[in-house]
């Protein structure tokens, strides 16, 4: 079974997000990128079905500027085989990224399309969603344990009311969350084999992919300050407290 994996270059989870003076998006220039975190999830769990024979081959595959080919790099480090990178200078939305994934996955065929279920810079949570929708393929999201079976998958779901278990034909789109594994640290050895792999270059033309229409930001502000704490001396006090602010 081939398996398609997609990754995204985003903002690291450990840098504190400015806002640009002007109110028109967030500091990007500068600042330290690395792979969606729950895409590095969908990719560790890609290479445990390789290690475990379950799939043959796994594809990673990328849209973006030239600098994503550094996240395809790290995917490679993981394991996967080879990777695709759609370059694109300009900002990707869902439905574009879904339209691209759709002609990806007709052209290589996988058994299953993982990908993270959201991406921490935008966490719009609508790519997968639309590209299984294009596809017309079973999808299953949120995914916290997935057991693959003989032409299906048993995925369990995270949910707002707790756990949902449901059953999906395969060819299916995953959607992977915080829970389903622990991604493995990469060794030196697999960071320099990462760099032989084979990478390939296409663009949205070649796909015959149309880019959705943009989706205009009018502001970003950054949230108001927190009030500082107050220390109560009794239960009287805290009760006048949340009077005095309506919270009783």
């Amino acid at each position: 079974m081939k398996v398609l994996v997609a990754v995204k270059r985003a903002i690291d989870y450990n840098v504190r997000i400015q806002i640009k003076s002007d109110g028109s998006g967030v500091v990007t220039d500068g600042v330290k990128h690395s792979m969606n975190p729950f895409d590095e999830i969908a990719v560790e769990q890609a290479i445990r079905w390789k290690e475990a024979g379950v799939a043959d081959e796994v594809v990673a595959v990328t849209i973006g500027p030239k600098a994503s080919q550094e996240t395809l790099r790290t995917a490679l480090a993981f394991g996967c085989d080879r990777a695709i990178h759609v370059a694109s200078d300009e900002e990707v939305q869902p439905l574009t990224a879904a339209r691209v994934f759709k002609a990806l996955a007709e052209k290589e065929e996988p058994g299953v399309f993982l990908m993270g279920k959201q991406a921490i810079d935008d966490d719009n949570n609508q790519t997968g969603q639309m590209t299984a929708a294009l596809l017309e393929w079973p999808q299953a999201t949120f995914a916290s344990e997935i057991d693959m079976g003989d032409g299906s998958a048993k995925v369990t779901r995270e949910i707002d009311a707790g756990l949902e278990v449901i059953d999906v034909d395969l060819p299916a789109v995953i959607t992977a969350d915080l829970r389903l594994n622990e991604p493995r640290y990469l060794k030196l050895p697999d960071i320099m084999k990462a760099k032989k792999k084979p990478l390939d270059e296409t663009d949205l033309g070649e796909l015959g992919v149309e880019a959705a229409a943009a989706i205009t930001v009018s502001k970003t502000a950054p949230p108001p300050e927190r009030e500082p704490g107050v220390m109560v001396e009794s239960v009287d006090d805290l009760v006048g407290k949340l009077k005095d602010k309506g919270l009783l």
